[in-house]
């Protein structure tokens, strides 16, 4: 982002209060976690960031309660055992007070200064949840793997014909809600599941979703990715039961008022 732009972006969001919560997992991530919470320190409308540690064995614990001690805006707790991504971000979305949560992963593969742009048409009043397409390419994305890119279109249209969305990008890390909507939500999935499991319970209230386009900066497995194959099929196997055998009103603890009627 250039200097310009950032400037007209954090002019242009002074209008809207400290409102966003940023709900950041985070296992063995002790040499980019300070980094990514530096950037969060500067997004715009920031209320406060949540750092869950999913028992780190190394210096991430540590690296994360230097940071709460010395910015107001950040908490950090620790989980009981290890217990996967969506865990962590279950226990997190639990401590969020903003009117907007969002989810940032701690290996720098988002850009926080994406945010703002995802954010903002839920700030305006447009939509319920937003969604950052790696796909929707206007500024950086590494090439990588093409079987992964495969596996990602493949979700997205499974997941698409099910949820009758036209979604570009269904596994992205950067997915954006109100925050009484995810609060709400009865997350049951484990490991990597969150990424479709939300999708299909979003989908289920039909309420305004948006897309804009994020870079991405992906990392290789030898810097530490995380996703495996075995990951993949099951997202398939969670696609369709979180679509096709998973009601409405078990999928959230209490509905939006725009749902029930």
């Amino acid at each position: 982002m250039n200097h310009a732009q950032n400037n007209h972006e954090s002019q242009d969001s002074e209008q809207y209060p400290a409102c966003l919560s940023v709900v950041v997992p985070v296992y063995n991530e002790q040499a980019t976690l300070a980094e990514v919470v530096r950037k969060l320190l500067d997004v715009p409308c920031l209320l406060e960031i949540i750092i869950v540690d999913d028992c780190s064995t190394d210096r991430t614990g540590e690296v994360a309660a230097e940071l709460a001690a010395t910015h107001s805006q950040v908490r950090v707790v620790r989980q009981p055992r290890n217990a996967g991504k969506t865990a962590a971000l279950k226990t997190g979305f639990a401590l969020t007070t903003g009117a907007i949560v969002i989810v940032q992963d701690a290996d720098l593969e988002y850009d926080p200064t994406d945010i703002y742009g995802v954010i903002r048409p839920i700030l305006e009043g447009h939509a319920h949840a937003v969604f950052g397409s790696r796909f929707l390419v206007r500024r950086a994305t590494r090439v990588l793997y093409f079987y992964h890119y495969v596996a990602n279109k493949f979700l997205t249209f499974l997941s698409n014909s099910l949820t009758n969305l036209n979604m570009t990008d269904v596994e992205t890390g950067y997915k954006a809600f109100r925050g009484d909507i995810i609060r709400n939500m009865t997350i049951v999935s484990s490991g990597f599941g969150f990424e479709v499991e939300v999708v299909a319970k979003i989908a289920k209230l039909k309420v305004p979703i948006y897309e804009v386009p994020i870079s991405y900066y992906g990392r290789t497995y030898d810097e530490g990715k995380k996703v495996t194959m075995i990951d993949g099929l099951t997202a398939v196997w969670l696609v369709i039961r979180f679509n096709l055998f998973c009601s409405l009103r078990s999928s959230f603890r209490e509905l939006p008022e725009e749902s029930k009627q």
